[in-house]
């Protein structure tokens, strides 16, 4: 009696990852002291040289399918520049390891690849043939990189005389006109006026319409909710999550804005204190009295002063009000709003005053301050949880969180 075999199919393995990272690391070393000339260093031929170290990547995996628009989102100094500079091969990695098939063509740092002694004409010929396009090829598309660009009257002109908005121009017409198959982006929507900008969003929808695998760093979370199949968060170099974009962009804004991620609770202090100190921490009326309880709708302002003992420059000061429930209602920072901090000194100090409109309902808020180094990877020096509490007394009772000046009007139809 003969037996038959029923046929099996056998699933086709799993198409391999466009662009995967394996407990990916990445350390940079700070030195405390530099000698930029042979004579310092004559001078002080016994001086040990010691370093910071700053772990800008911090084991960190991913896998990006091909053809997938995949965002990468974080705070400044979070390592989103460093591990895309990892994925294209300019640094190389202390641990783990990186690989991208195909093509590979990236946009990450201004003027990466162009020489500025050299005019448009010849930095577009040379990129092109270093991105992998043959002389013809390089040739041939020269006229779509410059329309594209914009840049037809400065064919001639070497980059050095160029604006940083005409670099990135001249940068990004190149790099999406090479037909990569793997296109790393870093902030081309950080620099360029409105109507570059507008030209880059529809030029990703042509490339994710085309199914190009493209990995785009940014902070604009509205690029990375309408473009992005998926997301990563990065916070300090490590691996926050990977999730659908609107999950992340509501994590990235909740990190940002102040929400604990890490489980701190009120009372909690960071840092070691010994570069800078917050020393106090207290809200004043309009006219510069320190207060304990305030009427609502008068004018409030939060304050903060901070002792220095070390050289830091421009420091990151945030300040984070939040109320009994814990949730974030306001929340600043001199980063966050372009403000120059400058240089201080051991023995420095600065008082900050952040005044607004007191929109608060009747209840109890609390002030964080923070300071820390945004030129180290955004390391906390000090942050002191719920350090000063204000108490807003009113009669108006709406139940919501703050009472937003507004109007009503009734139409009967």
């Amino acid at each position: 009696m003969s037996q038959t075999r029923a046929d099996t199919v056998t699933a086709p393995p799993p198409e391999p990852a466009a662009v995967e990272a394996d407990r990916l690391s990445k350390t940079f070393r700070l030195p405390h002291q530099r000698f930029s000339t042979l004579k310092e260093r004559a001078l002080h031929p016994l001086e040990r040289r010691t370093f910071d170290e700053l772990r800008a990547v911090d084991d960190v995996s991913l896998q990006v399918r091909r053809g997938e628009f995949f965002g990468i989102v974080g705070r400044n100094g979070s390592g989103k520049s460093t591990l895309l500079k990892c994925l294209a091969g300019i640094y190389r990695v202390d641990a783990g390891h990186a690989i991208v098939r195909g093509r590979l063509s990236p946009f990450i740092e201004l003027g990466v690849g162009f020489s500025p002694e050299l005019t448009a004409r010849e930095n577009v010929l040379i990129n092109g043939i270093m991105l992998g396009l043959t002389r013809r090829e390089a040739r041939r598309r020269f006229d779509a990189i410059i329309a594209f660009a914009e840049l037809e009257d400065f064919l001639d002109l070497k980059l050095k005389n160029y604006s940083s908005g005409m670099n990135v121009r001249l940068a990004f017409s190149t790099a999406i006109q090479v037909d990569a198959d793997v296109l790393l982006i870093d902030e081309v929507l950080a620099v360029g006026d409105a109507a570059f900008q507008q030209k880059c969003l529809e030029e990703f929808e042509r490339l994710k319409a085309a199914g190009r695998t493209i990995v785009f760093v940014t902070h604009d979370m509205r690029a990375v909710e309408r473009f992005c199949d998926r997301a990563m968060l990065l916070e300090r170099g490590r691996l926050v999550a990977i999730d659908e974009p609107r999950r992340i962009a509501r994590a990235y804004n909740e990190l940002n804005f102040g929400r604990l991620q890490d489980g701190r609770v009120a009372g909690t202090r960071e840092g070691d204190h010994l570069s800078a100190e917050i020393k106090d921490a207290w809200f004043e009326r309009s006219d510069g009295r320190r207060v304990t309880t305030l009427a609502q709708d008068e004018p409030l302002t939060l304050c903060a002063e901070i002792a220095f003992h070390d050289d830091v420059r421009d420091p990151l000061i945030a300040l984070h009000l939040r109320n009994e429930a814990r949730h974030t209602l306001f929340a600043t920072s001199t980063d966050m709003r372009g403000i120059p901090t400058g240089l201080y000194a051991p023995g420095d100090a600065v008082t900050v005053r952040v005044a607004l409109e007191n929109w608060l309902a009747p209840g109890r808020y609390d002030l964080t301050p923070t300071v820390a180094r945004a030129d180290r990877g955004y390391l906390v020096l000090d942050l002191r949880e719920d350090v000063a509490s204000l108490m807003v007394h009113g009669e108006l009772e709406t139940g919501g969180a703050i009472d937003i000046p507004h109007t009503w009007r009734l139409e009967r139809g």
